[in-house]
């Protein structure tokens, strides 16, 4: 609710809201309420994927349902479902995964639309409708599939003859003939943009549904419990992300190192989801997240290795919600190389969820109300490790290529409006630097503990390629010296004679095309790039 629309249900006019602002910044200050860009809120918040529990229907017959997993020292909040015509009926007491909407009603906070009633897991179906007299079928698009499905009549849902749509079983599976099915979603012509991504999944056979097991065991799961962790969730841990990420997987904290034998050092603490409590070896989970290997992420949507319960809730570290992890404490000195290293299995729970425009712009000059009261404790901090690691980098002299990222921008349609250089921030190489530390250090960690494990591995370039490119750079009037045992430092030199003239991007897309392919091996054979 903003300040005008407090002032407004109050009838505060003139130099009364004068009076407002001060009291609202009196309660923002003493925690009963948090600033959001020009809203206030109140701090207990629930994520936007949560378990819920359905409630009875009240007199008007709306259906509502309470959170599972409630740690707010306020009221537990009520949410009212928003249910399609095409959703499963819902009762009283069943569990489901809702995707939320916070909302500012009189008698519900959230607004909550399903994913998937828990303990159930419909076969789902991507097809083309063709209409009949009495209903009609569905013509699978996927790879290899033959059989067609029979729609009858009632759950047609509206779906218009040649148009893609997505349906479910319905009925029991072991009834003579085809098999029926009841359409959930109409993603109209086939031929438009938005269908691309979908027709994609099932054409290249990418696993978009999971088997009743995995299901099972994911609905199963519930929050870690605090136990032998070590308790971290005083401790200010942020998560930086893009703008439009749809699940938050590491979080980073730093300050300066109080210990007197380390002065100017820094203290920089890594923390992961623990997805390992949850998939453990062996597991359905498990055996599945082998078979995808990786979640796969289209322009519009995003097809997960985990179901929601995991990628989208208890493994995802949502601000202001107590998430089990694994975290690194690494020790810097005032140059930026590492001293030590510590990990731990803990429990956080993050300060805020940020992403990279708006903590480069609190760096800037130019906090939002969300990253101003951040500034000094946490991101200031930050960034000072982050300089540190930096003269550590000039210092090793990695492979510094400079080859923008292209962002294909969408509409509401699924329209291509326009392609851009996505901007490349101190914010962004602030993260790749942390995550870089964080995963050596497990390197080391685990060749200390003569753990076997998988290194990435990045050779050398092979003379043919290295000859190429001096080919290249020599057709420019640039210089790739010869006759020395190359290192990054003198590709890096190159990049530098390139940089700013006609041959800028030439140069840079050689240069990548030079390097061999890296690779996962269990021999540490080191890594070219990184130097």
């Amino acid at each position: 609710t903003s300040k005008r629309d407090i002032a407004r249900a109050f009838g505060i006019k003139g130099a009364a809201r004068i009076d407002l602002k001060r009291i609202l910044k009196e309660l923002e200050s003493e925690g009963h309420l948090q600033k959001r860009r020009k809203t206030y809120r109140d701090p207990d918040s629930l994520p936007p994927v949560s378990v819920l529990q359905v409630m009875e229907p009240d007199s008007h017959g709306d259906l509502f349902a309470r959170p599972v997993e409630w740690h707010g020292e306020a009221d537990e909040p009520r949410i009212l479902l928003v249910l399609k015509s095409s959703d499963p009926a819902l009762g009283a007491n069943d569990r489901i995964l809702a995707r939320l909407t916070e909302v500012k009603a009189e008698d519900h906070r959230y607004e909550g639309r399903l994913i998937r009633k828990i303990g159930s897991n419909p076969i789902r179906l991507l097809g083309i409708f063709r209409k009949y007299a009495e209903g009609g079928r569905i013509i699978p698009i996927d790879k290899g599939s033959d059989k067609e499905w029979q729609v009858p009549e009632r759950d047609v849902n509206g779906a218009k003859d040649g148009e893609l749509v997505e349906a479910e079983r319905a009925g029991p599976k072991n009834r003579m003939g085809l098999p029926n099915a009841r359409i959930v979603a109409r993603l109209g012509d086939p031929s438009q943009p938005k269908a691309i991504s979908l027709i994609a999944i099932h054409q290249h056979g990418i696993p978009d549904a999971f088997p009743d097991e995995v299901i099972a065991e994911a609905d199963k799961a519930k929050p870690a419990p605090l136990g032998k962790r070590e308790d971290l969730r005083d401790m200010p841990l942020i998560t930086i992300d893009p703008a439009d990420a749809r699940d938050h997987d590491d979080a980073c904290y730093a300050h300066p190192d109080d210990d007197p034998k380390n002065k100017g050092g820094h203290v920089v603490w890594v923390a992961i989801a623990d997805v390992a409590h949850y998939v453990t070896p062996g597991s359905a989970l498990d055996r599945e997240a082998w078979k995808r290997g990786n979640s796969t992420y289209f322009p519009d949507r995003v097809v997960p290795m985990l179901p929601d319960r995991l990628s989208g809730d208890l493994c995802s570290l949502h601000e202001g919600v107590p998430r089990a992890c694994i975290a690194v404490r690494m020790v810097l000195d005032a140059h930026g190389q590492k001293i030590s290293h510590r990990f731990t299995r803990a429990m956080m729970k993050s300060a805020a969820s940020l992403n990279y425009q708006e903590v480069q712009a609190a760096i800037d000059g130019q906090p939002n109300d969300k990253t101003k009261p951040l500034l000094s404790p946490v991101l200031e901090p930050l960034y000072a490790a982050y300089h540190a690691l930096k003269t550590a980098r000039n210092h090793r002299q990695p492979l510094e290529l400079d080859l923008p990222e292209r962002k294909i921008v969408l509409s509401d349609e699924g329209k291509v409006v326009s392609v851009d250089f996505r901007d490349r921030l101190d914010a962004h190489k602030m993260i790749e630097e942390f995550m870089v530390l964080a995963n050596v250090a497990a390197a080391e960690e685990l060749v200390a503990k003569r753990t076997p494990l998988l290194f990435r591995v990045h050779e050398e370039p092979s003379p043919e390629k290295l000859e190429s490119l001096r080919e290249v750079a020599q057709s420019a009037g640039l210089v790739l010296a010869k006759g020395q045992v190359l290192q990054t430092r003198h590709l890096n030199n190159l990049l530098e004679q390139a940089e700013g003239t006609e041959f800028d991007e030439q140069i840079n897309l050689s240069t990548l095309r030079s390097m061999t392919q890296a690779y996962y091996g269990q021999e540490n054979f080191g890594h070219f790039g990184l130097a």
